[in-house]
């Protein structure tokens, strides 16, 4: 009697591999919200919101000094708008400041951007700092200025800064009293450069 051997059972065949998931690195938004992350909102009394050094078609430097929202009660509730001021200057003497409203920020600023092309005007310089000290008032704002050697800096902040970077000063003492608005401020800087005279000017005004 012969007994048949049992088959041996078939050894499984092995699973195919499966490939690992391809993980993506997150790449960067490139729509607004990655545009004006870290960006500070426009409003405020903050101070400059454009590059300093950053020129017009025109050759002129634009800077934004101030953006304010301001609010009107009306019969049917509150009307919101902006109020902008814009300090422009060619970087070589001349210098000019215009403000504008407007329902938009964008407009605003045009329009202080076109009234301060109007309201340009020159300025005495002594190299690159003024003749000779000067303290002019406009409105309840007041700014006393000094000339300094080279490589002093601008020692001025907010509105008297951007007006001085505009004009193309870069050596000065200054100092603010009085009145903090913006609008007081750069008037009264712009007084200031306004009443300066070399000594060439002076000494023909005295018949010399």
């Amino acid at each position: 009697m012969t007994i048949d051997n049992p088959q041996t059972p078939a050894s499984p065949e092995p699973a195919a591999a499966v490939p690992a998931p391809v993980v993506k690195a997150a790449q960067p938004s490139s729509g607004p919200a990655s545009q004006t992350q870290g960006r500070p909102p426009y409003g405020g009394r903050s101070g400059r919101r454009r590059d300093p050094n950053a020129l017009s078609e025109d050759g002129l430097r634009e800077t934004v000094v101030a953006i304010n929202r301001v609010s009107k009660t009306v019969k049917g509730g509150k009307r919101f708008s902006f109020s902008a001021l814009v300090v422009v200057g060619d970087g070589a003497g001349t210098v000019g400041f215009g403000l504008g409203k407007s329902r938009e920020v964008q407009s605003s600023i045009q329009k202080a951007n076109a009234q301060a092309r109007k309201n340009l005007m020159k300025f005495a310089l002594r190299g690159d700092t003024i003749p000779h000290e000067i303290q002019a008032k406009f409105g309840s704002g007041m700014v006393w200025m000094k000339p300094a050697a080279p490589g002093t800096g601008v020692i001025a902040g907010g509105g008297v800064r951007a007006v001085l970077e505009a004009g193309g000063i870069k050596n000065i003492l200054t100092k603010s009293l009085g009145s903090k608005s913006a609008f007081n401020v750069v008037g009264a800087t712009l007084r200031c450069l306004k009443l300066l005279r070399t000594s060439e000017e002076t000494a023909k005004l005295r018949g010399k």
